[in-house]
């Protein structure tokens, strides 16, 4: 009974340790929402993650899901403690709904992780209303205004 006590304990020992030194990714937030976006026009996010292991994070790649996206990511090792970021840039080229990945594999304990943009993309016309204040007249509407006043 001794030796599978003590068998136990240093199975148990071993395992947290392996698992305590590893790195960990913790996201601020995994998915973003770019809302109306104009057609034509790229957008970026920044995804910040903070590394709460006690290993260095290093991101060895990003992958999107489409040529429409483009991940970048500093090949600096992330330390304990520190913040790290990985960039997307979504090309706003076709009209409507989308939801698009950026898989992220790295070092650290899970390995991948997976980010995700979405949004939709909208004609330039109708993503200057959306962007306007409720109530506020549109661009035109300004310019009519400002003639009109003199």
């Amino acid at each position: 009974m001794k030796k599978f006590f003590s068998l136990f304990v240093a199975l148990f020992v071993f395992v947290a340790v392996g698992y305590a030194q590893k790195g960990v990714m913790k996201f601020a937030k995994e998915t973003h929402d770019f809302g109306k976006i104009e057609q034509g026009k790229p957008v970026t996010h920044v995804f910040e993650f903070k590394n709460t292991g006690t290993d260095p994070v290093i991101i060895n790649d990003a992958t999107a899901s489409c040529g429409c996206t483009k991940p970048s990511f500093s090949r600096e090792p992330v330390m304990p403690g520190k913040t790290g970021t990985i960039s997307a840039t979504f090309n706003a080229a076709a009209a409507g709904q989308f939801t698009k990945t950026v898989t992220v594999t790295s070092n650290a304990e899970a390995g991948q992780a997976v980010l995700y943009l979405k949004g939709e993309v909208v004609a330039q016309k109708e993503a200057e209303t959306a962007a306007a204040p409720a109530g506020a007249p549109a661009a035109k509407d300004k310019k009519k205004a400002t003639k009109t006043s003199r």
